[in-house]
């Protein structure tokens, strides 16, 4: 990825995407709300090669009718283009595991986000999965930063199994601001913005209050290692957690998804070691406007490049777990 602008500060930044208005991010959160939409779209259709038409809703277009039938054309198009695209044969390769599959189509969907966003904010910073995987340094700024996650759940995709996303976080001074995530195959829009609550599908998120791990079902993932040290450690957590009786351990394959499932109250907690910034930007501001918790597998804040969260609808939650499992070592994102 070619660096972004040297350092511009938060606020000359808020002033330039905001027009100086009183809500500075408001462009942005729009913009990524577009964005993954049509992302959502674009990557369950990887043999196209061009864009597509430019997005239309209700909230942008100033005719009610015309409105409508976009609301309704959109709608149409994401449908069919699902359905085809869970048949369709996909060029697959790794990165750094036989487990850790790249496609195609998470090139494509980000470089489509990444150059919509660098045309209208040109001194903004980006931090992407496939970008990273390529050689990217993945660091944190105060500068206004994007962290995506063109396709969160790719073996899923890979295997046709229909939990897949596209995850946009936004930071500004180090702190997530916002968060747009979209599940392709339900047509679930989550969105999250610092202050402003979580909705999906406009919808407000709340989070489960249950403090009893005997009451309590718990996501996870496994993880890209797959070395005898860490599959025994791995095993072992979810072991420690079913003798403290919990209800179930989930598995989906998507974390930004099992974290939207936190968000809206169908799981109590979810922790790993092993995911990214671009899985848990847009995620940890969903949860937290919510009403969750989300913080280090240690019992402290969470450090967003540190690869290990736990996520929970009570602190009391969070911490029972991050008393209960042991550490999976996985270097840093930053230190890439």
């Amino acid at each position: 990825m070619k660096p972004c602008e040297e350092e511009e500060g938060g606020a000359a930044a808020a002033a330039a995407a905001g027009g100086g208005g009183g809500d500075p991010w408001k462009e942005c959160v729009e913009v990524a709300v577009q964005l993954a939409l049509r992302a959502g779209q674009q990557k369950v259709s990887h043999l196209r090669r061009h864009p597509g038409p430019a997005l239309c809703s209700s909230k942008t277009s100033t005719d009610p009718e015309r409105a409508k039938k976009c609301d309704q054309q959109i709608l149409q198009m994401r449908n069919s283009i699902i359905r085809k695209a869970l048949t369709e044969e996909k060029q697959v390769s790794t990165k750094t595991s036989a487990a850790d599959l790249v496609t195609e189509t998470d090139h494509f969907v980000e470089n489509l986000i990444i150059s919509v966003l660098k045309e209208k904010f040109p001194s903004h910073r980006f931090i992407a999965e496939e970008s990273t995987a390529a050689g990217s340094k993945c660091v944190l700024t105060d500068s206004p930063t994007w962290i995506i996650d063109p396709v969160d759940g790719t073996c899923n995709f890979v295997h046709r199994f229909p939990t897949v996303a596209v995850s946009i976080g936004f930071a500004v001074n180090k702190e997530l601001e916002f968060g747009v995530i979209y599940h392709c195959t339900e047509e679930r829009l989550y969105t999250g913005r610092r202050g402003q609550g979580a909705f999906c599908n406009d919808k407000r998120l709340q989070v489960s209050k249950e403090t009893d791990i005997s009451k309590a079902l718990i996501l996870t993932e496994i993880g890209p290692k797959r070395d005898p040290a860490t599959l025994k450690l791995f095993l072992g957590n979810i072991e420690r957690l079913l003798k403290a009786q919990a209800h179930g351990i989930r598995v989906i394959g998507s974390s930004t998804l099992a974290l939207c499932h936190l968000a809206s109250g169908a799981a109590d907690a979810y922790y790993q070691f092993g995911l990214h910034c671009w899985d848990l930007a847009a995620a940890t501001v969903i949860i937290r406007e919510a009403g969750g918790t989300v913080i280090d597998t240690s019992g402290g804040p969470l450090d967003l490049m540190s690869c290990r969260v736990i996520a929970a609808g009570t602190r009391e939650m969070a911490m029972f777990i991050a008393q209960e499992i042991q550490t999976i070592h996985y270097r840093r994102d930053d230190e890439n």
